[in-house]
């Protein structure tokens, strides 16, 4: 039997290459642009920003290194490029999971730290610790995505052929298989999870302190109106992320300790196919939550001949002077003098976007 044949039917195969097709120009498209911010404000860039770009860069490597081919394989009908391919394509993805995921992690305990003192302006978390957290969780990632190579954990195709990943149903009769599942759901999945959860679960009670402390709550301090929307931002991308992969996790253990002939080629598909959503999320709330990414999108909108887009709408100012997209003004109307400090609602604002996806 052709362990790289497709289990599913032709139409559905032309359909689940159609779909990998639209998740791979939504990720590129939409992550890009995040870097394309991020790049044209290198020099103001925060340090919590730094995870953003990381996360963002995660998100389109997968895009661009696996999607593609898992729409040709799929539209052919059969895994194109054998063992070579597979064993690459299964790298990538355990590579820009757990590089994602590890990501999410530090995200999380970062705005914890933040959120310790929410109404000082100062940066409690330094750009160079920052930096080195990248790096460490890059490399963590690596780590993982080679143990496989090493002998500890194995790479192989999906039940229904048209993907790569690590072979659970093989980890049974793979030397030490069992302890490289059970220590990578541990690392990869259980424990970052709880610190995920942990750690917000700690931010909402420290908010609902901070809150009751203010006297008259119509006069909550700007500071801490951002930082609440920053932490549901943060959070929302980290329930997408463990939401998408939780369902893949859960079938992928079942194949480990019960026989996966069991489980339908369709619905081994399906939580595989919901887990690859996870790179398209993340620019889509930055444009639900933020004003500048929106302002940011209709100016690139513009660029591109759509004129009606450079138009903010109703309520969507926009004060960084990086990302304004300015209201036409007549000729008779004097110009506003600039500004030079600008409020700290203002500073926090301009951050939002890249700060946490």
């Amino acid at each position: 039997m052709d362990i790289y044949s497709s289990k599913l039917s032709y139409p559905l195969d032309i359909g689940v290459g159609a779909y990998l097709l639209i998740l791979a120009v939504l990720s590129i498209s939409g992550n890009l642009l995040v870097l394309i911010m991020a790049v044209k404000r290198a020099s103001h860039m925060k340090p919590a920003e730094l995870l953003s770009v990381s996360l963002a860069i995660t998100d389109l490597g997968a895009a661009v290194s696996m999607y593609p081919l898992a729409a040709a394989s799929a539209w052919n009908h059969h895994w194109i490029g054998g063992d070579v391919t597979c064993r690459y394509y299964a790298f990538m993805g355990f590579f820009f999971g757990v590089a994602s995921l590890a990501t999410l992690t530090v995200m999380a305990v970062i705005r914890f730290i933040v959120s310790t003192n929410l109404q000082s302006p100062k940066e409690r978390v330094s750009k160079r610790n920052v930096k080195l957290l990248v790096v460490g969780t890059w490399l963590y990632a690596l780590l993982w995505a080679t143990f496989p190579f090493a002998g500890w954990g194995k790479y192989g195709p999906e039940p229904f052929g048209l993907s790569c990943t690590l072979a659970w149903a093989d980890m049974r009769n793979v030397p030490h298989g069992v302890s490289f599942v059970v220590s990578m759901f541990s690392m990869n999945l259980a424990i970052p999870a709880i610190i995920i959860i942990s750690c917000y679960a700690g931010i909402v009670l420290r908010l609902r302190m901070t809150f009751k402390s203010v006297k008259n709550c119509n006069h909550i301090p700007n500071t801490l109106k951002m930082q609440r929307r920053l932490i549901l931002i943060a959070f929302i991308i980290s329930m997408g992320f463990l939401g998408s992969w939780t369902p893949y996790g859960l079938v992928s253990m079942w194949s480990v300790y019960q026989d996966s002939a069991s489980i339908p080629p369709l619905v081994s598909m399906l939580p595989c196919l919901f887990a690859k959503t996870s790179t398209v999320y993340n620019p889509l709330i930055y444009y639900a939550f933020s004003k500048t990414f929106k302002a940011q999108v209709r100016q690139m909108c513009c660029l591109c001949g759509r004129p009606t887009a450079c138009h903010p709408t109703k309520g969507d100012k926009v004060t960084n002077t990086i990302y304004t997209v300015r209201e036409l003004r007549k000729p008779s109307e004097p110009q506003p003098q600039p500004r030079l400090e600008p409020s700290m609602e203002e500073q926090v604002e301009e951050r939002l976007p890249l700060e946490y996806k």
